[in-house]
């Protein structure tokens, strides 16, 4: 049966109660698919790259809509035999659409932000028939969306009944986007709240995207903050080394609308102090931070070292 927009107007439950993969302790052992993909619910689909295949681990988002579908973010690997995304969303259309007939069903390809990790998929998107990829440049993001007023404006792309709203928050990636689904309630943050290391590179920039943040997420019904990394361990504090490829003791990836509060105050009370700071369930790194950097490096060789 054909969808209409309609069906997409209402608020639905998600599941989330899903393990992630992790990657392994040896590259040799079995590490599962290169991609893990979730359904939230019968249109909403989370897929996280493998660590085992590329140590960011990055997580990507799939929303469909009765006329297309928005990917968020094509991850760290540009290899398809590596990481296989193209076929992959093409299989999670296919389905789709074997429920939802529409001949002239589009993809959008868009990022939460330019950075390497989060784009290096894109290319597996080239020629895709229906297929508009957004550049990760801040002029092609601003005027892909319809940015007159960049960062601050909020703007809509609709998918076909289902209408996301999109907002600018640099600070991060002078592109960096976040995205709220009134149908999942989800808020798409990137890399700007994450249970992880948050960098800063602009903090300026990063603090007012935050205030505007939660000023958004307080006027509509978020139900959770989702980045697209997880770095933290469950221990306060203790996050794994940066290129870890096992991370058997992550927290969840939702975060709340309380804790992006917290990243907004624990932004602004380090603003003026350079240096890696941990706030719990987040670390801020505010600016080069090369010593804590250094300490990373070192953490990591003694990992690996003691895993064999």
């Amino acid at each position: 049966m054909t969808s209409s927009p309609a069906d997409y107007a209402d608020p639905v439950p998600v599941r989330l109660d899903v393990q992630w993969i992790h990657g392994s302790r040896r590259r040799s052992r079995d590490t599962g698919p290169a991609i893990q993909v979730h359904a939230c619910e019968e249109a909403t689909f989370i897929l996280r790259q493998n660590k085992a295949v590329h140590y960011e681990a990055p997580f990507l988002y799939l929303f469909c809509g009765a006329d297309r579908a928005l990917l968020l973010d094509t991850g760290a690997t540009a290899d398809p035999d590596r990481f296989p995304l193209r076929a992959a969303v093409d299989d999670l259309l296919a389905g789709w659409l074997a429920g939802h007939p529409n001949e002239g069903y589009e993809l959008i390809v868009a990022h939460t932000h330019g950075h390497g990790d989060h784009v290096a998929g894109d290319g597996q998107f080239a020629g895709r028939p229906g297929t508009t990829v957004v550049g990760r440049e801040p002029e092609a993001v601003r005027e892909f969306f319809g940015f007159t007023s960049w960062p601050g404006q909020v703007v809509t792309l609709d998918l076909g009944g289902r209408v996301m709203e999109i907002t600018g928050s640099p600070g991060h990636h002078a592109a960096a986007i976040t995205v709220f689904d009134p149908r999942t309630g989800f808020l798409v943050t990137g890399d700007t709240v994450y249970p992880g290391r948050l960098y800063v590179f602009d903090m300026a920039e990063f603090a007012g995207s935050l205030d505007r943040m939660v000023e958004f997420a307080a006027a509509r019904p978020v139900t959770h903050v989702m980045g697209c990394h997880i770095e933290m361990t469950t221990r306060p504090n203790r996050d794994y080394p940066a290129g870890s490829t096992y991370q058997p003791d992550e927290p969840p990836l939702p975060m709340t609308v309380a804790q992006l509060a917290r990243v907004r105050d624990a932004a602004r009370s380090v603003a003026s102090r350079p240096g890696a700071h941990g706030f719990g369930d987040f670390i801020i790194y505010n600016g080069p931070c090369r010593g804590a950097f250094l300490r990373q490096a070192a953490r990591l060789a003694l990992r690996k070292l003691v895993s064999g």
